[in-house]
Order: C-alpha cells, then structure tokens, then sequence
C-alpha cells in the first residue's frame, strides 16, 4: 500500500482535512523563504491536535544542527526533511536523534546510486527540479529514476502530482509513499478541499488493488 504524506501544512483546517481522509504525514516547512513557511509554534499547535497514526515531519534546507534540533523538540516532531545540500555526515548527525527523509531534486543526470552516500537516511524524497526553488515548485520528478532508486531504500515520490496525474505516477514509479503539495492547493500554503478530497480517493483506488 501506497502511504501519503501531504506537504506544506500552514494551518489546522488542512491538517484535520487531510489526515480525516487518511494521509499517514503532514509536512511542516520551516524554511523561512518559502511561501508555505509555519513559525515553530503555529507548528505545535497543529502537531498537538494530530491523531496518534499521524506523524509530523519538519521540512528544513541547510539548516544548522542546532536550529533543527530546537524546532523538532519544541514541535515534537516525528521526522526530519533535510531538503537541501546536507552532506551525508549531517545527516548522520540528524539521523543520531530522529529519523531522517533525505530529499533530491531530479533532473535527466540524476544517479541513482548517490543515494548509497546517504545509508543513514530512513526514506528518499524525489522532487521535481528547479534552480531557483526548494520544493513545492509543481515540477514533475521522473517516475523511471523513482522506479530505479528503490533499489536503495524506500522512496518517497514528490513533484508536480495531483488528481490527475497522481495514479499514473503510483503505477510507473512503484513508490512507497507519495508526497502532494502544490498540485492540491488553492494558493500557496491553502489545500483545496475538492482536490484533496479528489487526489485521496484515486490513492485509496489504487491501494484497494493491491490489498
């Protein structure tokens, strides 16, 4: 079964409406320049309200150890994303005290492979590439290197999916959860209702075929 981690999480309405109709993870970005940027404590007050099944992960690029060592204690969260450039040491040094999603941005000369240097993450995200912009661009990665990269871990599916797009991508990348953000909102940091609610019943579809 596919699992879903739904990303960008900015206020409670979207954090209830998406784990009611059963995202397994919210993502909450503290990364400042981001549109979908959650301060610390608006972050507690959503995580404090998570049903137990639910797990938090915070969203950080380039981030000192310490300021995410303080943010995850303070939230109390689940998971670390380490969306950035961090070197496989640091995310040694994350992983030492929280589980770790090491997040790549692909593009046509991505390897596979790297993500060997990185044994000590628990999953990989696979993001659409832009060169200005840190996830939640709505650029669509590529399912075939998804497809491939599993071979070194669980693999995290992101990048550009939506209702329309989100059961071909399952189907061709084979992952083993999907991230959606961008391809379910109404504007940047707000979930459309309609395409949530729409995105969840083509994942549910998919994951009662394979039951």
């Amino acid at each position: 079964m596919v699992r879903v981690k739904i990303c960008g999480i900015t206020n409670g309405a979207d954090a209830r409406l998406a784990t009611r109709l059963g995202a397994g993870a919210i993502g909450l970005n503290f990364y400042r320049p981001s549109p979908r940027y959650i301060t610390p404590a608006a972050a507690r007050r959503i995580v404090r309200r998570l049903p137990r099944r639910v797990q938090a992960v915070g969203v950080f690029v380039n981030a000192p150890l310490q300021q995410i060592r303080r943010i995850a204690r303070a939230v109390d969260l689940d998971f670390i994303q380490l969306h950035g450039d961090e070197s496989p040491a640091m995310v040694e040094r994350v992983a030492a005290e929280w589980p770790v999603i090491k997040a790549f941005r692909v593009r046509s000369a991505f390897r596979p492979a790297v993500l060997k240097q990185y044994a000590a993450a628990s999953a990989f995200l696979l993001d659409g590439f832009h060169p200005g912009l840190r996830g939640g661009t709505g650029k669509q990665s590529d399912w075939r290197i998804a497809r491939r990269a599993s071979r070194y871990g669980p693999i995290i599916l992101a990048g550009g999916l939506g209702p329309g797009n989100i059961a071909a991508a399952i189907r061709a990348a084979r992952p083993f959860a999907v991230d959606v953000n961008s391809g379910i909102e109404s504007r940047p940091g707000r979930k459309d209702p309609a395409k949530l609610r729409a995105v969840m019943r083509e994942i549910e579809r998919i994951n009662k075929r394979t039951r």
